[in-house]
């Protein structure tokens, strides 16, 4: 992973004391409220519903145990002794004074962690497959051409002031783990060539109130064109992008609007105009980028010499958390920060710093974090698993769940965000409860479940086999139930549609679980939940789910 330079550094710490002394001005009221707004955004200062909440972006997901462990010390300095984990590979404080952010700026910068444009209308924190240089099916390492978009976009004027905010995600793979069919802006890697790497540019998806699968525009560009071709794109997006209406400022709208060959057309001939201007790549800037990477001594892999056959519970773990490696002898291990009585993605300072102890003893100090707000160890020798197992264990972050329900994603919702309709955390509190036992967990096979507090999306309900989405009915909180998404994961990437009347708070576990009664009762031998709604359609899952309802039905279908 990119190590920070002192340059890097010093520009961290002089963006803290700008907000510092922008914060002053707006408590002498020199500086409004909404001046301030923007300048505070662009620095993941958000005021939410309760207190402000810091959020700090992990660039593409990637972490050193020094970094965890200054996480852990600013969470338990400035907030209440813990951090959230978002999907979209950040870290949200949500209690932290407002008077405390420029020194907790202060004291990530020490580390390489920042703030900036985690928020706001801007480009944000870009987001990459969390195994990324690891996995086996990966075509090349999409890292330093991430780091290069990093540093050209971190500062850059024209792309601090966007019609919206504008997310951006690279994969590597075929699979695709990044889920770069909902972002605004992403980079498919293609088929390594002689003359380096290229990829294919999606444009113009996102979830939200109106979800939309990314279009391909344009099939091939090469890498030296990375950055120029960003830039054409958000040239044509601050050209015409809408400023005067919210809900249809996003470039998806845009692109839909345009149509994808108008749209791609005027990209092109913007890009033309700047192609080989100072925004065209050279070999010798990759060079730089890859000299500032740290990576695990990959000759240090040995192989487990047999597999313990007396442990049910380490075998069971190892079939879900160990996750394949292209390096002989070495295994990725997924840490799940889920189950019931955490909230997903929770995280205290204590469990951070001892994720940092064990990051060091068994992963060489490198940690990364997920989409799906988990946390992975990629560099763990194949032989220390057992060992390690037994450390993780009485943790609490060794739940056998990857890819089974337990492992749901959830945004903070009502709990925390202002912008929240409903609460997303007792929901997966009540459903994480009904399925703790993994036996269970493991009867159903591979479930994704995710729920959102509101239509901005966070918990990427529309991509989950069974998605929830918080929504509000004349001041009372209920809850959509989706169906039939799928992030990607060896299938073609889909957006869940609502099944019927929405649920009450009360209701909507039961409705759950009614479902999933009815593809235990429906599916053929082997069939996956996925495979069986497939074939038999949602109607079934929507009838038994109306059954679990225990209050009058809504009087009518909410609007997605």
């Amino acid at each position: 992973m990119y190590q920070p330079t002192a340059l890097d550094t010093q520009l961290l710490h002089e963006r803290a004391s700008q907000l510092d002394r922008q914060l002053a001005a707006n408590r002498a009221q020199t500086l409004s409220d909404e001046h301030l707004r923007p300048l505070r955004l662009q620095n993941g200062l958000y005021i939410q519903r309760h207190a402000p909440m810091l959020r700090i972006a992990i660039a593409y997901g990637m972490l050193r145990s020094s970094q965890l462990r200054g996480l852990a010390a600013v969470a338990r300095r400035y907030d209440r002794g813990y951090g959230h984990l978002t999907t979209r590979q950040n870290m949200q404080l949500n209690w932290i004074a407002l008077e405390d952010v420029p020194k907790a700026l202060h004291d990530l910068a020490d580390v390489g962690l920042h703030g900036i444009q985690s928020s706001g209308n801007c480009l944000r924190n870009i987001t990459a497959d969390a195994l990324a240089g690891i996995a086996p099916d990966e075509l090349f390492d999409i890292r330093p051409y991430a780091e290069l978009l990093r540093q050209w976009s971190t500062f850059h004027p024209e792309l601090s002031f966007l019609p919206r905010k504008f997310k951006v995600a690279l994969t590597g793979s075929p699979e695709d783990r990044a889920l770069v069919q909902v972002h605004d802006l992403a980079f498919e890697a293609l088929p390594l060539r002689a003359d380096g790497a290229w990829f294919r540019v999606r444009v113009g998806g996102g979830l939200g109130r109106t979800p939309i699968l990314g279009p391909v525009v344009k099939d091939e560009l090469h890498w030296t064109d990375l950055l120029s071709y960003t830039h054409a794109v958000m040239r044509v997006y601050n050209e015409h992008g809408r400023r005067d209406n919210l809900t249809k400022a996003r470039i998806k709208i845009l692109v839909r609007t345009l149509g994808v060959e108008a749209f791609a057309a005027q990209v092109d001939e913007a890009w033309q105009t700047m192609r080989h201007g100072p925004d065209q790549l050279h070999p010798e800037d990759l060079d730089r980028v890859v000299q500032h990477f740290v990576e695990p001594d990959w000759t240090k892999g040995r192989a487990m010499a047999a597999l313990p056959t007396d442990d049910p519970a380490f075998s069971r773990w190892l079939s879900r958390n160990r996750l394949p490696h292209k390096q002989p002898g070495f295994a990725a291990v997924l840490l799940t920060v889920k189950g019931a009585g955490r909230a997903p993605g929770d995280l205290t300072s204590d469990e951070m710093d001892t994720v940092a102890e064990v990051a060091d003893r068994f992963s060489q100090g490198f940690v990364r974090v997920t989409h799906a707000q988990n946390l992975v160890l990629p560099a763990v020798a194949e032989a220390d698993l057992p060992e390690l197992f037994a450390v993780l264990r009485p943790l609490g972050l060794a739940a056998p769940v990857g890819g089974l329900l337990g492992d749901l994603v959830a945004c903070p919702g009502g709990d925390y965000c202002s912008l929240a309709n409903a609460r997303s955390l007792p929901v997966a509190e009540d459903i994480s409860a009904r399925y703790a036992n993994l036996d269970r967990q493991e009867a159903l096979g591979p479930i994704d479940l995710r729920i959102s507090g509101c239509m901005n999306s966070c918990g990427h309900h529309h991509m989950g086999q069974i998605g929830i989405l918080g929504v509000d009915k004349d001041g009372d909180a209920f809850y959509q139930v989706l169906l039939g998404g799928s992030t990607g994961h060896g299938n073609p990437a889909a957006l869940g549609k609502v099944i019927g009347k929405a649920f009450s708070e009360n209701e909507v576990a039961d409705a759950v679980e009614a479902i999933l009664d009815e593809y235990l009762e429906q599916r053929q031998p082997g069939e996956s939940f996925r495979e069986a709604l497939l074939r038999l359609g949602p109607a079934g899952f929507a009838a038994a789910a109306e059954t679990a309802r225990k209050g009058p039905a809504l009087a009518q279908d909410l609007e997605d």
